[in-house]
């Protein structure tokens, strides 16, 4: 898609940022979770005060995907101290990279982790990293494509649900 433009994400923007992260959120995730685990997620991680406290971290930035104006995806990048588990200087975390799911297999979140490999590369970093849900074959399959490989697993919590990530690096 021709026509998607990046954004980085400021604080006068947290409401949408909310937005888009609950939507795309639910959207990924409510199918196989129950709806209890899925709220306290939202309320808890994805509340107004929890992303600005990470939009305010030196050391994480987000993006707006937008088309004609309108947020239809986003993505969430971590260097240093901000990075959930390596904490390695030398590489650059994909925390979060979703789009709505209307706008799934048109380009979104390949234009994302473009950006995020772009960024990657101005930080000069050494590697890019992340972490996705054992039963996302949709994104798994994504990362395999993008030539990430699996390297280790961790636990991600989910209200009271300690689910598996498969953790995936790509070597710059």
């Amino acid at each position: 898609m021709d026509n998607i433009s990046i954004k980085r994400v400021a604080l006068n923007d947290i409401d949408q940022l909310q937005k888009i992260s609950r939507h795309t959120f639910s959207e990924t995730f409510s199918a196989g979770n129950t709806e209890e685990n899925m709220r306290k997620y939202l309320e808890e991680e994805l509340s107004v005060e929890k992303l600005t406290a990470e939009l305010s971290d030196k050391n994480s930035t987000f993006y707006f995907a937008t088309i004609d104006d309108q947020v239809v995806g986003y993505l969430k990048l971590n260097i240093g101290q901000a990075q959930t588990e390596l904490k390695d200087g030398k590489g650059l975390e994909i925390e979060r990279i979703y789009a709505l799911k209307a706008y799934h297999g048109k380009g979104v979140g390949q234009f994302l982790y473009k950006h995020a490999i772009h960024v990657a590369k101005q930080l000069s970093a050494d590697f890019v990293w992340l972490g996705v849900w054992e039963e996302n074959p949709r994104a798994i399959n994504f990362y395999k494509k993008n030539g990430f490989v699996e390297f280790d697993k961790h636990v991600f919590k989910l209200g009271s649900d300690e689910q598996t990530d498969i953790m995936m690096k790509l070597q710059l």
